[in-house]
């Protein structure tokens, strides 16, 4: 293994937290495999966030080719959730990117670390798929309840729409000043009621709805 091919990740949720045995672990595994690595840290960063500086700068790096092996304490210090690191280990593979967890004992160089890697993925599938199943759940019963689901539909004045027509106002103006959209105002139009008399408005406001 060259020199500058191997980056090493390490973080901690908090500032109280020290970052020494994760590296010191990382540190002595490298150096047991003669390997000179370089190391991207985040201290004090919690893994929910999206944007990690010393994560960012070390995908960067792996994404580049600078570096062809990642080693970590835990793959926990990657991933935010376990799709993130499905989709991490994913692009890994892809890249013939080593990812090497040592906690866990994982290396995705080796035949079972390519199957706990497939194993992941269909956690992660799993897990998507009960999430859709509680949301569609969610929805059915909440409809059961009376519940409306999905955007409503902003009720449409048709006897302000009729009087402001009769100022001469424009569709676009009456939209706005309706908070419709000027396809709303245009089938309006279009169907002859904004013609109407003001005495006919209310009942044709229902027939929009």
């Amino acid at each position: 293994m060259t020199k500058q091919t191997v980056a090493i990740y390490a973080r901690v949720s908090t500032t109280d937290q020290t970052l020494d045995a994760q590296l010191r672990d990382l540190r002595s595994f490298c150096e047991s495999r003669g390997w000179e690595p370089t190391v991207f840290t985040d201290h004090g960063i919690s893994g929910a966030k999206d944007s990690r500086p010393g994560w960012n700068q070390c995908w960067d790096s792996l994404q580049k080719g600078r570096c062809k092996v990642l080693v970590v304490h835990a793959l926990d210090r990657i991933g935010r959730s376990l799709p993130h690191l499905v989709s991490i280990i994913n692009s890994c593979v892809e890249r013939n990117i080593i990812l090497v967890s040592f906690r866990e004992n994982i290396d995705l160089s080796t035949a079972a670390g390519r199957m706990l890697a497939g194993i992941f993925s269909v956690m992660a599938e799993y897990e998507r798929s009960i999430i859709s199943e509680r949301t569609m759940a969610g929805m059915r019963a909440a409809k059961a309840r009376g519940k409306k689901i999905g955007n409503q539909k902003r009720w449409f004045d048709v006897k302000r729409a009729a009087e402001m027509r009769e100022m001469g106002w424009g569709q676009i103006k009456i939209a706005k000043a309706l908070g419709v959209g000027v396809g709303r105002v245009n089938t309006w139009t279009r169907s002859g009621t904004g013609k109407l008399d003001l005495t006919h408005a209310n009942a044709a406001s229902r027939s929009i709805e």
